[in-house]
């Protein structure tokens, strides 16, 4: 789940690919949450949402309980799910991202040590063509649970952090950080578990749902820790270490850094709470990725619409090169202001607007590179010429034969079909319609579908996108 931002050069361009909130629904939050949010441009328009959509009152809860040990490279934790499906299910599937093709060869490792509910029956592996012990888990019940009904299942986890790299998950010196480092629950609402195998492309295969999650991290107490979610102050010290705490409401997963940072604190003119952090031999100052940080919200803000959480944690890593983006957190692994927009702009875009990953990978890595050229025209990121190249945009990770193509097509020519669709239909017209997107499918998982209603109104970008093999005819509304 994480989309990447690794310097790759191709025949268009340098591609700096970006890797890949609010209270309860009784009430409207007090903050820059989705309902706070501002009637969408042209949302007197039929079919387009006068506010941002609210996440589903069922959807699951997930609490998080890791323990970073002395050694720095291994967490134990302790993942507790309250789940409500909106169809019968007979079992849960988690998707174990650290044992996939991309992250497991650096010594990464993620195993599931016991597993326990009143309706579990057992737990088994299954490959998904990851590395040992699999890349799913899935948890069998005992009887099938009817869609509406609820089951707690919980699962005791060993995370085995490999040498530092480029990755979700890893060490490098005093710094550690793990991110979909816990089972990550693999449901998409309306169509069932995600089962997709992993891929040997370094990109996304993930598919999880807004969850309403708490995290809670013990470390050494040395150490400072940013995370997903609203952080809450940090216990006092207690024989060596200390316990960090936060809560995001609508989660599909969580990164998690811990290292001697220095943080910042920073408020947007929107109310969103910045914290970025910076290790002691950092290339950037921490008040200037302070300031990288606020301006990249307020600018996507000005086409998106309010950012999406109540607050964002920024921690640079060492720069192993690029960007990995989670709700309300970015593991910045690159000083790079061009880099942080892409990042940010992957609030909206997989944070809020989710999508399988491996489905339907462009969904978000396309429209955070689009959102980055907008910003910053100059980035060099998206080139007119991305769109001669040869080969679909919207297929699966599955389809693509190497990095190098995944990137080409998804990143750099994905990018540069949306800029010509919005040349296409008009500055204001499509800006209304990405709005109505947004807007319509906030915290839900989004398909080529809902992106061909949005833009049933300006079918001069319907054009552009099916040229370049973005959408087609079978997305088309039925």
């Amino acid at each position: 789940m994480t989309a990447r931002r690794l310097a790759v050069v191709t025949v268009a361009a340098l591609l700096l690919p970006g890797c890949t909130s609010f209270a309860d629904t009784a009430g409207p939050p007090a903050g820059p949450g989705p309902s706070a949010t501002a009637a969408a441009p042209g949302a007197e328009e039929e079919g387009c949402p006068a506010e941002r959509a609210e996440p589903d009152p069922d959807r699951p809860q997930i609490d998080l309980d890791f323990t970073l040990a002395d050694d720095r490279r291994t967490v134990t934790g302790t993942e507790t799910v309250v789940f409500t499906p909106d169809l019968d299910v007979g079992e849960l599937v988690f998707r174990l991202v650290p044992n996939g093709p991309d992250s497991a060869p650096a010594g990464n490792r993620l195993v599931v040590d016991a597993v326990r509910g009143d309706d579990v029956a057992e737990g088994r592996y299954e490959a998904a063509a990851a590395s040992d012990p699999g890349g799913l888990y899935v948890v069998q019940l005992d009887d099938e649970l009817e869609a509406g009904e609820s089951t707690e299942v919980s699962l005791d986890f060993t995370l085995t952090l490999g040498s530092g790299t480029f990755d979700r998950v890893g060490v490098d010196g005093p710094v550690s950080w793990w991110a979909s480092g816990a089972p990550l629950l693999a449901w998409e609402p309306g169509v069932g578990w995600a089962r997709d195998p992993f891929v040997p492309v370094s990109g996304e295969t993930a598919s999880s749902p807004a969850a309403d999650t708490t995290v809670t991290v013990s470390a050494p107490e040395d150490l400072t820790v940013l995370m997903t979610g609203a952080q809450a102050q940090p216990s006092a010290p207690r024989e060596g270490r200390r316990t960090w705490t936060s809560e995001e409401p609508v989660a599909r997963d969580v990164g998690v850094a811990a290292g001697p940072f220095t943080t910042t604190e920073a408020t947007t003119p929107g109310g969103t709470r910045v914290t970025t952090g910076v290790l002691p031999d950092g290339d950037v100052p921490g008040d200037v990725l302070s300031t990288w940080t606020v301006d990249a919200i307020g600018a996507l803000e000005e086409f998106l619409g309010p950012f999406p959480y109540d607050s964002l944690s920024v921690a640079l890593l060492p720069d192993f090169g690029g960007g990995i983006e989670y709700p309300s957190m970015i593991l910045e692994a690159t000083p790079s202001p061009q880099v942080l927009v892409h990042e940010v702009a992957h609030q909206w875009f997989y944070g809020m607007v989710g999508n399988s990953q491996f489905r339907d990978p462009w969904l978000d890595e396309a429209f955070a590179s689009w959102a980055e050229a907008t910003v910053d025209p100059g980035s060099g990121l998206v080139t007119e010429e991305a769109l001669t190249l040869t080969g679909p945009v919207g297929a699966s990770m599955a389809d693509y034969a190497s990095t190098g193509s995944y990137f080409r097509l998804v990143y750099d020519k994905g990018g540069a079909a949306l800029l010509a669709a919005q040349r296409a239909a008009g500055e204001e017209p499509f800006a209304a319609a990405i709005r109505c997107y947004v807007d319509a499918t906030a915290w839900s998982i989004a398909t080529p579908t809902d992106l061909y209603r949005a833009l049933g109104d300006v079918p001069p970008a319907l054009d552009v996108l099916e040229g370049a093999e973005a959408l087609g005819e079978d997305d088309a509304p039925r």
